[in-house]
């Protein structure tokens, strides 16, 4: 299995935030991205044409030596499924019990995407439920 961020991936603006994760902003498509801490390390691990072998070896020595195969692959699919890499062949799907495990896990990666018209709604309902503060009536 060979990996490598997507041709798009160049015009990102990225921005590695101080608890480890990391925020990606495409102006194209207007998506933000958040990276948890370990699917952030997986995309930094990513940088050129890469194999699972070597995403996972970068991703325990810059991030945690606990990280497994499962966790790095896990992250490897979260990231390809929002677009921001390619892999190569179809990657083996973590079993079952591994996707548990990794569930349950503090390292457990997260890949949010959130589109320009989903942040509009979003702030819209934000503004509509603190705009108005309502007081209970007694009757």
């Amino acid at each position: 299995m060979r990996v490598k961020r997507t041709s798009s991936s160049a015009n990102l603006k990225i921005e590695k935030l101080p608890d480890g994760s990391t925020a990606i902003f495409d102006a194209g498509s207007k998506t933000v991205y958040s990276l948890n801490a370990t699917a952030g390390a997986a995309w930094e691990a990513c940088q050129g044409t890469n194999s699972l072998a070597g995403v996972l070896n970068s991703m325990q020595a810059s991030y945690d030596p606990a990280v497994t195969e499962e966790i790095a692959l896990e992250a490897l699919v979260q990231l390809q499924e929002k677009g921001l890499l390619l892999i190569s062949e179809a990657p083996l799907q973590p079993s079952r019990r591994s996707a548990v495990a990794i569930a349950a896990g503090v390292l457990a990666p997260v890949v949010l995407a959130l589109t320009s018209a989903e942040q509009r709604v979003f702030a819209m309902q934000s503004l509509s439920t603190t705009a108005a503060p309502t007081t209970p009536r007694i009757t």
